[in-house]
């Protein structure tokens, strides 16, 4: 059994913020259970792109409002408290922030808290990640 708070996570290698966007990893690769699970939130008046080529992510707003842009289609979905969405096909996403967001995520494959970005708003192959 594991049982963390968020307060055990903030201030440790597992809250993980860019300046728009803060992410604490509740559950990681090095878990074992075969998914990760974080609490993200993200700025008011930000606009993130993001590109999990490698991974699905299924992500529940609990808090706030803004508008998901699939960028490989162009359909807009707006979100509030209560909308989720799951990028089965790992869709390149905007998402612009209206309100304050906070969203629960789960990764699949888990990510292992140590992943960066690139350019292109990918996190590298699970394989790659040392």
């Amino acid at each position: 059994m594991i049982v963390r708070t968020t307060d055990d996570i903030t201030g440790t290698e597992r809250d993980v913020s860019d300046g728009t966007w803060r992410s604490k990893r509740i559950i990681l690769a090095d878990d074992a259970v075969g998914f990760s699970f974080h609490e993200t939130t993200i700025q008011a008046g930000s606009v993130n792109e993001f590109h999990y080529q490698y991974h699905v992510e299924a992500v529940w707003l609990v808090e706030g409002s803004g508008l998901l842009t699939n960028l490989e289609t162009g359909e807009e979905h707006p979100l509030k408290a209560g909308s989720m969405y799951l990028l089965n096909g790992h869709e390149r996403h905007r998402i612009r922030c209206d309100e304050q967001m906070r969203m629960l995520c789960v990764f699949n494959p888990p990510v292992t808290g140590r992943e960066v970005h690139d350019e292109t708003g990918a996190y590298p192959p699970p394989a790659q990640i040392a």
